[in-house]
């Protein structure tokens, strides 16, 4: 069967929170013991290489993409399984950086397919032995397939981003070396719960009793949540806020004489005046008494909690007192501090925060604010550049998020009617996902702020109306949904970078 076969018959599943059923099966509540008879169908792979799962609201692909980063760059095979995809769905699996190719997809995805149709079968015909009353979903598949690819290509570890949530997401039956907690916000209320106390012992699922937990200190109620599932699972809790600069003291904007330094992620073409102003994560922690040189090329100062969780996680993994590294893996963790410089800066993680040239009109700027807590980051780098600065919106969203907050966080700092932004817009684009707000919702949040839009009838044309309103010397900001950034990049001319 072919690679278009195989995409084709997963996405007829439907999507990972799809509103409606698909015509394969209806929408349920997942069960991992499900997901443990379907890996055991397939002879178990996830107990063939050693992981590391974690969680979070925001956050968790920085972090696991820094990780796989560095354990590449110390020499090791690195499996890396993230979700969403930007483009295409190979994105999400990949070995040293690398995503799995069409042919192994293909042939991958129809073996887990025919395991999940015969487990199924045979809890139709009421045959003994074990079975499935469903067919597994379309995270359940990708989950089963990614296991697979990393156990026959001999991986030395993965980093495995939990898709939903925590203790009932398909990647919860790994047994984890390390699990690793980033930011949790309220995200996801239907599924996992209306507070942050709620969403956090959900999360907190990927705890394993006596195991290790890396995360960082955040929202007291997050904070309790955790405290008391180390406390019940008796853990070796490991804070890594030691790896966190301190927040320098503002300086004067240098004179335009004087020289800045380049921002490695951004192209040379994208105009000064913009790149300049972002913010730069370059600076230098103590790592085991001894200086780390951190340059990431993932912008904005959020993401030094991310690279911090990355260095805490690394740092335990080479610790031989850790934990019985010759079980599982019997070369060990040898990743030299060299390494870890290394992995960070060659980072990739495409969408966040990311700036691109067009060629003659002003920049892009694509982030995937998918959520309030993203927006307020976004805001955050927002906050650096010149307040007359020109800058058009794209924007969409999904309307199972919370469009009017969003809204209230993003759109006045576009806001053409007011005098300080008369040279600003703002775009609505339709985005192609059965969870995507229309247009009437978006202008209708909108109107209540009082502020002007604009509607587009496609992200194809939001785009070139963009480039066309707005000066080459100001920027363009797309953010509020991955489907929104997914389609831009396929757009636009990518730098190598990716």
């Amino acid at each position: 069967m072919s690679y278009s076969a195989a995409v084709d018959h997963l996405y007829a599943r439907g999507l990972e929170l799809a509103p409606e059923p698909s015509s394969f099966a209806p929408r349920r509540k997942f069960d991992l013991d499900h997901m443990r008879i379907l890996a055991q169908a397939l002879g178990d792979p996830q107990k063939s290489f050693p992981s590391l799962l974690i969680a979070g609201t925001n956050g968790k692909g920085s972090t696991a993409a820094t990780l796989a980063s560095i354990l590449q760059a110390a020499g090791y095979r690195t499996g890396l399984y993230t979700s969403p995809h930007l483009s295409r769905v190979n994105e999400r699996i990949q070995i040293d950086g690398a995503p799995i190719s069409d042919d192994d997809f293909a042939r991958l995805y129809f073996q887990v397919d025919t395991a999940g149709e015969a487990l199924v079968s045979r809890a139709q015909l009421g045959s003994d032995g074990p079975s499935l009353p469903n067919h597994p979903s379309f995270f359940e598949t990708l989950t089963a397939l990614a296991f697979l690819y990393f156990a026959e290509q001999k991986a030395d570890i993965a980093i495995l981003e939990v898709g939903l949530g925590g203790r009932l997401d398909a990647t919860n039956i790994v047994d984890p070396l390390l699990s690793i907690i980033t930011d949790i916000s309220l995200d996801h209320q239907e599924y996992l719960g209306n507070t942050i106390a709620e969403i956090t012992r959900e999360k907190a699922g990927i705890l394993r009793p006596h195991g290790t937990l890396v995360t960082l200190p955040q929202h007291p109620d997050a904070n309790q949540a955790i405290g008391e599932a180390a406390v019940d699972l008796d853990l070796h809790a490991i804070s890594a806020a030691n790896y966190i600069p301190p927040t320098p003291i503002p300086s004067p904007q240098p004179r335009h004489s004087e020289p800045k330094a380049k921002n490695p992620r951004i192209s040379p073409e994208v105009p000064q005046t913009v790149a300049q102003l972002l913010p730069r994560n370059h600076y230098t922690v103590t790592l085991a008494g001894n200086p780390l040189t951190v340059n990431s090329p993932l912008i904005g100062q959020h993401q030094q909690r991310n690279i911090a969780l990355a260095i805490a996680a690394v740092e335990e993994l080479r610790n031989p007192m850790g934990y019985n590294l010759q079980k599982s893996n019997p070369k060990s963790y040898k990743i030299p501090t060299g390494a870890i410089e290394q992995g960070i800066r060659n980072t990739s993680w495409p969408g966040r925060l990311e700036l691109l040239p067009l060629a003659n009109s002003a920049p892009i700027l694509l982030d995937v604010a998918h959520n309030p807590a993203g927006a307020w980051t976004l805001r955050a780098a927002l906050a650096q550049l010149p307040d007359d600065l020109p800058r058009t919106l794209i924007f969409s969203c999904l309307r199972d998020k919370d469009i009017r907050e969003m809204t209230q966080i993003l759109l006045p700092l576009f806001d053409s009617s007011s005098p300080d932004r008369p040279h600003d817009h703002i775009l609505f684009a339709p985005i192609a996902s059965p969870r995507a707000a229309s247009l009437e919702e978006l202008t209708a949040a909108a109107s209540d702020l009082e502020i002007p839009v604009q509607t587009a009838p496609s992200v194809a044309e939001a785009l070139t109306e963009a480039r066309r309103i707005t000066p080459a010397t100001g920027l363009i900001v797309a953010t509020g949904s991955l489907y929104l950034i997914g389609e831009l990049r396929s757009l636009i001319p990518c730098p190598s970078h990716r």
